[in-house]
């Protein structure tokens, strides 16, 4: 058994493998996940359980990131969950796109791990980076 970290390891896989560019996607419980889609994770438990911030700050812990896409909706229909993504961004480029346009840039994944989170627009496109 790991010490820590993550545990899950179809996750530690999915992050081990990702590559400059590639797309990751951690979504709420609702959003549709492509059938293409090789890595499909779902951690839904039960509604909010985990959360998605809680399942965000887990990827980013692992991950380098150069881009997120967000839906254009996110900053009228939860913005309290807008702020929050935005806050672990900062310095990180971010492109908005018109919900239907998000659901489509999802079939570019590599993988799509799923919260249960309840907030609508709870969804973010990761743009993997490198870490040099």
């Amino acid at each position: 058994m790991r010490k820590g970290g993550i545990l899950n390891p179809v996750l530690a896989k999915l992050l081990a493998e990702t590559g400059h560019t590639d797309y990751l996607v951690v979504t709420d419980a609702g959003l549709p996940i492509p059938e293409n889609v090789n890595t499909r994770i779902d951690f839904a438990l039960k509604p909010g359980i985990p959360g998605f911030l809680e399942l965000l700050d887990t990827v980013l812990n692992e991950l380098v990131v150069e881009k997120i896409i967000l839906a254009e909706e996110i900053k009228t229909a939860s913005p309290e969950m807008h702020e929050e993504i935005s806050k672990r961004f900062q310095n990180i480029p971010v492109e908005y796109v018109p919900h239907i346009q998000f659901k489509e840039n999802t079939k570019r994944a590599r993988g799509l791990i799923r919260s249960g989170e309840f907030t609508p627009y709870a969804n973010i496109i990761l743009q993997a980076g490198v870490a040099y």
